[in-house]
C-alpha cells in the first residue's frame, strides 16, 4: 500500500461544523416542543377559564331566574282566619275541630264580647309543625277558637315558624311544613285552616324524619285545596323555605306582630291582644278565661272615664 492511501478521516474544521449542526438541529426540535406545549397549555388554560365562566354564568342566571319568593296573603309573615272550611275530600277535617278530651274542664266555656272599640279580640298563634306543645294546644282550644272565628269574637292569625329544623334526622321538616303551609296560604287560603290543622293534629314525633315533600303535598291535596297543581309544585319546589326561615329570625329578633317588646321564645307562643298566654296549654278553659281577661282590661283601657258635669244652683 502506498502513503497516499490513507483513511478518509474528518478535518478537524468538518467534525466541528457537523456538531455544531447536529446542535441547531436538537435545538429547534427542543424549541417546537417547547412551542406546542406552550399552545398546548395554553389551550386548555382557555377551555378551563371559558367552562368557569360558564358555570359562573349559570350559577347567576340560576339566581336571576329563580328569585326568592315571598308568599302573598300574609301580613307580618301570618295568615289570618277569615273563615273555618270544611276539607272537600275527607271528613277527618271537619270544618270545626273537636279538641280531644284532656282531662280538663269539659264545661262550655265563655266567648269573648268585642272591646269598646268595636274590635275583636286579636289572636297571634306561632307554630312549630314539629312541637308537640304546638300540637297539644290546638288539640286543646281548635273547637273554640273556630267558634269564635266563626261568631266574630276573635280574630285568630297562625304564623308558621321553624325553631325544631335541626330536629327530623337532617331533613328540616320543620322548616319545610312551614313552607308548605306558606305554600297553602298563597294558593288556596281558604283551606290554609284545615291544613295548618292537619299538621298540628297529626305530627310525626320529634328526631324522626317527618313528612317527606310529596306527603306535604297530598295532605294539602287531602283538605281539598283550591288551585292544587300549583300547592304541590310550590311544596315540592320548596319554594317559600328561604321565607320560612326568614320569618323565624324576625320573631326570634322581635318584637311579634301584635306586641310592643315581646319575643319569639317557644313554640307554641300565644299572643292576645298584645299579652302572652303563659297558662296550660291542654286547658281550654284557662286559655278561655285568659282570653277573657285581656278583652276585659282592653274594654276598660278603652272606656273613657265619665266626668261629672258641673250643676248649677238656683237662684235664691
Amino acid at each position: 500500500m502506498s502513503s497516499d492511501e490513507t483513511p478518509n478521516v474528518p478535518t478537524p474544521r468538518n467534525s466541528r461544523e457537523a456538531v455544531r449542526e447536529k446542535a441547531q438541529q436538537v435545538h429547534a426540535q427542543q424549541s417546537r416542543a417547547r412551542l406546542m406545549r406552550r399552545i398546548i397549555i395554553g389551550a386548555v388554560a382557555i377551555v378551563a377559564v371559558g367552562a368557569i365562566g360558564t358555570a359562573v354564568t349559570l350559577a347567576v342566571s340560576a339566581q336571576v331566574t329563580k328569585p326568592q319568593l315571598t308568599p302573598s296573603g300574609m301580613d307580618g309573615d301570618g295568615i289570618l282566619i277569615t273563615g273555618i272550611s270544611a276539607s272537600a275530600s275527607s271528613d277527618e277535617v271537619p270544618a270545626t275541630p273537636s279538641a280531644d278530651p284532656t282531662g280538663a274542664s269539659t264545661e262550655p266555656t265563655p266567648t269573648p264580647e268585642p272591646t269598646a272599640t268595636g274590635n275583636a279580640v286579636d289572636i297571634h298563634i306561632y307554630v312549630d309543625y314539629l312541637s308537640p306543645d304546638a300540637g297539644t294546644f290546638e288539640r286543646a282550644n281548635a273547637r273554640q277558637l273556630a267558634n269564635w272565628i266563626t261568631e266574630g269574637a276573635a280574630t285568630v292569625t297562625y304564623h308558621p315558624v321553624a325553631l325544631l329544623t335541626a330536629s327530623s334526622n337532617g331533613t328540616k321538616y320543620s322548616l319545610r311544613a312551614a313552607a308548605a303551609a306558606a305554600c297553602v296560604a298563597t294558593h288556596s287560603p281558604e283551606q290554609f285552616y284545615a291544613f295548618n290543622h292537619d299538621l298540628l293534629d297529626d305530627q310525626p314525633e320529634i328526631n324522626s324524619d317527618g313528612r317527606s315533600d310529596v306527603d306535604l303535598a297530598n295532605s294539602a291535596t287531602a283538605v281539598g285545596v283550591d288551585n292544587a297543581k300549583d300547592v304541590k309544585s310550590c311544596i315540592e319546589n320548596k319554594d317559600y323555605i328561604a321565607w320560612a326561615k326568614e320569618a323565624t329570625n324576625r320573631a326570634l329578633a322581635g318584637p311579634l306582630v301584635g306586641s310592643d317588646d315581646l319575643v319569639l321564645t317557644s313554640a307554641p307562643m300565644v299572643v292576645v291582644n298584645g299579652e302572652q298566654y303563659v297558662g296550660a296549654l291542654d286547658d281550654a278553659t284557662e286559655f278561655s278565661q285568659f282570653v277573657l281577661t285581656v278583652a276585659s282590661d282592653t274594654y276598660y283601657e278603652a272606656t273613657p272615664t265619665p266626668t261629672p258635669s258641673p250643676t248649677e244652683t238656683p237662684a235664691q
